[in-house]
């Protein structure tokens, strides 16, 4: 049975047993800072478990993307050289919310393991945790599982979300290879052996541990399950080893193929084959290569696999090929991976590219390091250095020290490495605790899509450390929570409203709004009185701050479409921010955008505004949206029922959209670029205004265009050409200054020539010049050089102000058999702070102490001496 077959009918199964099939979600969580990738089939289900996300439906199934690669969960390192281990998996998974338990779920995973796929019954072996006699009855007295197949566990089977939260005992079903392979029964001192391999895992959520460890019951007991799919398709195929399942069949032969090496059973071909799923499909969802999070996390599985493929002898990128591959294995499953193929292509080449030009300097950075050693090891911090400032990989330096016959301090990188991950962990921002999160009740209605004042209740106060509080005094900062209102809480990208509460008792002064769960919280400051929980308010947000931030807003998916007409469909959001007075746009392309580019997307977007074409805003479920054309704006979870933003003229941008939108394209007012930069590797960002913002930029413009031309002495329309006629003066003016330095340095020359000294033989002229640039000793020396004939000549330039030296060192041609420049440059350099090089005719060399030049040109006479004697 091939993977794809075992995928649909897992879901199909699930379908017949009343299961809403959800599409895979992203592998970035979506609103959830404590994981940094989806890891698990439950993740896009955290806040439904946790009562967050009130969905249409109770039961679920979904084949969820996975990877394990960062974090917590990480099994890079394992990758390639287990049967089992990947950065990239796929769990098919069902869930219950509150509706059927322990007994179906039980039935559910064996039915459709024994009778839809097939396994023999006695091939499978049962686990419960010690304390679950319930699950352990109906396994063995409905299921009728042989009591010599099962295990009752401890840590092993029992799941939580967190040290708090929604936890419970686990029961995994194991699949048994049989006698003919090492490993013993779960809970057997044997069971690390590949004999009994577990295939399932169900979940009974059925407890909420406190932060003082007690265990309370579930008002409504969950199910959370998961079934490997590769694994799954190891057993229904055959096979031990996952490697050798379909899915990766062509994925290796194709690897071996861009490698140039045959054995396809080498772990490097494996690690390639594995790593190439989770890069395309991280690519795909919106994460490129970088330096820090999630997109570092890529570019170490992007360099790991380019460094097992230069181990098997590829010289040229590869990796990038594999794409094609990976399309047509997986293509048909995940539409998605398709469509970007080609940019999938083009950011792992970049990558490969740049990798290459790591190595080449790290590999100079390691030979000199190698050079300058003294002993036989070489120091831990210099192989860290290498590996986290360098990105050198630890053991590509440990093979050349191998080769050089150098040991590697490993206890010294492990302690810096340590040190450098608890730092990370420090620092990290994918640590936050669910518990830390305001306990509200109920939630919030909003009703600022159709107003901007209205008559609200306060449910809810909070101090500013998190508090309840009954009360908010005069000059106090808090938080309020009403029952309904129209202040817009900050997502999207788009900021929180402002604006006042307005009671009889006093007002309140909202100088932010943020969304926790179905809430809104006003943040801000009890400006005069008090409030009351329970007190009816009448909040009012500040309307010209709501007009601006929804020009600017709107505007962000016209420049969005724009950038995607003028560079490519590979364009993706990477995130925005949406303020009144500007609007910030991040987006995926590798390169900075031309004059011309940008002038074209701004009149692109001036041309839908002008257009002035009605905003259409519609309500309907996600398939309607999908088919409709309509994009998301950036990558979040959306319900069932979304809302559909269509902007511009000729249904110019459809997106999903939950902010606040101009009435009007033309509303936006007028559209103008301010800047376009690189803020990450293959990331770009715009910033532009919008509206009044915009007139008050022309107008600043303007106005400077007409300072400038007062100090021009001609009018603003002159300026570019008077500008101009300024700066091809200023050259004439350089190369004539030029010229006449030239022609003193000649004249100085000729009289320097009398200051020549002879030793051995050889006539000798040591010089520090006054008022010449470093640029023109070159000019200087070979003038000397062709008066002297036959000769050495040693000059040097301080700028004391700038603590800067510039020296240079000629010798005729017959004379360079017996000394060279460089060797005779260095001997100065190094006396002032610097270094050099160059021919044996001609080397140059800086230093930072001006102080020591006269001395270091001093001892010159003595240095030649002992050449030339």
């Amino acid at each position: 049975m091939k993977s794809a077959d075992i995928r649909q009918a897992f879901l199909t199964f699930f379908e017949e047993q009343g299961h809403t099939i959800v599409p895979t979600s992203s592998l970035v969580p979506g609103n959830d800072p404590t994981l940094l990738f989806t890891n698990a089939g439950m993740v896009p289900f955290k806040d439904v478990f946790l009562g967050r996300d009130p969905r249409p439906y109770v039961r679920a199934t979904s084949a969820q993307r996975c990877v394990r690669a960062g974090g917590k969960h990480n099994d890079l390192d394992n990758v390639g050289y287990t049967a089992r281990h990947h950065t990239f998996f796929e769990m098919l998974g069902n869930f219950s919310f509150g509706d059927y338990f322990k007994r179906d779920a039980i039935r559910f995973a064996w039915t459709f393991l024994t009778e839809r796929l097939g396994l023999p019954a006695e091939k499978l072996w049962v686990t419960v945790h010690v304390s679950d006699d319930e699950a352990e009855k109906i396994w063995k007295e409905e299921i009728g599982v042989d009591p010599a197949r099962f295990s009752k566990l401890d840590e092993d089977n029992f799941w939580q979300m967190g040290d708090t939260g929604p936890c419970g005992p686990s029961s995994e079903i194991f699949f048994d290879h049989g006698p003919e392979v090492w490993g013993g029964p779960p809970g057997s001192p044997e069971e690390d052996g590949d004999r009994y391999i577990e295939i399932w895992n169900l979940v009974f959520m059925q407890f909420d541990r406190d932060a003082g460890g007690t265990l309370n019951p579930l008002p409504k007991p969950s199910i959370d399950t998961g079934m490997g799919l590769e694994r799954v398709a190891a057993v229904l195929q055959g096979v031990h080893s996952n490697y050798q399942i379909d899915l990766f069949q062509n994925l290796l032969a194709a690897a071996a193929k861009a490698t140039g090496h045959a054995d396809t059973a080498t772990p490097s071909l494996r690690v390639i084959a594995d790593h190439i799923r989770s890069c395309a499909f991280l690519i795909v969802d919106g994460v490129l290569p970088s330096n820090e999070g999630r997109g570092y996390v890529l570019r170490r599985i992007i360099r790991r696999a380019i460094r097992h493929g230069h181990k098997l002898g590829a010289s040229e990128p590869f990796f990038h090929k594999l794409v094609a591959a990976l399309d047509a294995e997986m293509g048909d499953a995940y539409p998605e991976l398709r469509q970007a193929s080609e940019q999938i292509a083009r950011v792992l080449l970049k990558e490969e590219e740049q990798f290459a030009r790591t190595l080449d300097h790290g590999m100079g950075l390691l030979e000199a390091a190698l050079a300058d050693l003294q002993g036989d090891e070489l120091p831990g911090a210099t192989v860290f250095k290498l590996y986290d400032t360098y990105g050198f990989p630890f053991d590509l330096t440990a093979d050349v020290c191998r080769e050089r016959g150098v040991t590697l301090d490993e206890a010294g990188f492990e302690r810096e490495l340590e040190a450098q991950r608890q730092r990370a962990r420090a620092a990290s921002q994918f640590g936050a605790d669910y518990a830390a999160a305001i306990e509200l009740d109920g939630e919030t209605t909003f009703t600022g899509y159709e107003r901007l004042e209205d008559d609200a209740r306060v449910t809810a106060l909070v101090d500013a450390e998190g508090n309840p509080l009954a009360a908010l005094e005069a000059g106090s900062k808090g938080v309020v929570v009403l029952d309904r209102t129209p202040f817009y809480g900050e997502s999207g990208g788009q900021v929180g409203d402002t604006g006042y509460l307005h009671a009889s008792g006093g007002r309140f002064q909202v100088t932010d709004t943020q969304k926790q769960g179905g809430h809104h919280l006003h943040h801000g400051v009890m400006v005069d009185g008090e409030l009351r929980v329970g007190a009816e308010v009448r909040p009012q947000v500040d309307a010209d701050l709501r007009e601006a931030t929804l020009r600017n807003h709107s505007a962000t998916h016209l420049l969005h479409k724009a950038l995607r007409m003028v560079l490519g469909e590979h364009v993706q959001q990477k995130g925005s921010l949406v303020s009144a007075e500007r609007l910030r746009f991040d987006f995926s392309h590798f390169e900075a955008m031309t004059a011309a580019e940008l002038a074209e997307v701004e009149a692109i977007v001036n041309a839908q505004i002008l257009a002035n074409a009605d905003t259409r805003i519609e309500q309907m479920s996600l398939d309607q949206a999908k088919a409709k054309g309509a994009a998301a704006l950036f990558e979040a979870k959306y319900a069932d029922s979304v809302r559909v933003l269509t902007i511009g003229a000729d249904d110019f941008s459809i997106e999903l959209c939950g902010g606040t939108h101009v009435a009007r394209s033309g509303d936006i007012g007028c559209f103008h670029i301010v800047s376009e930069t690189g803020i990450a590797s293959g990331v770009r960002r715009i910033e532009a205004l919008t509206g009044e913002h915009a007139l008050a930029y022309f107008q600043a413009q303007e106005a400077r265009v007409a300072r400038l031309g007062e100090t021009l002495k001609s009018k603003p329309e002159q300026v570019e050409e008077r500008v101009a006629s300024l700066v091809e003066r200023n050259r004439s003016l350089e190369k004539e200054l030029e010229r006449l330095k030239a022609k003193l340095a000649s004249a100085a020359g000729s009289d320097m020539l009398a200051e020549a000294m002879e030793i051995g033989g050889v006539r000798v002229l040591v010089k520090q010049l006054e008022g010449v640039s470093g640029k023109e000793l070159r000019g200087v020396l070979d003038q000397l050089k062709n008066k002297l004939g036959s000769g050495v000549v040693v000059l040097g330039v301080a700028d004391e102000s700038a603590g800067k030296v510039s020296l240079i060192a000629g010798v005729t041609d017959d004379l360079t058999a017996r000394v060279k420049a460089g060797e005779l440059v260095n001997h100065v350099a190094g006396q002032v702070g610097g270094k050099g090089g160059g021919r044996p005719d001609m080397a140059q060399a800086g230093g930072s102490d001006a102080a020591a030049l006269p001395a270091a040109l001093g001892s010159v006479p003595d240095w030649l001496a002992a050449k030339l004697g």
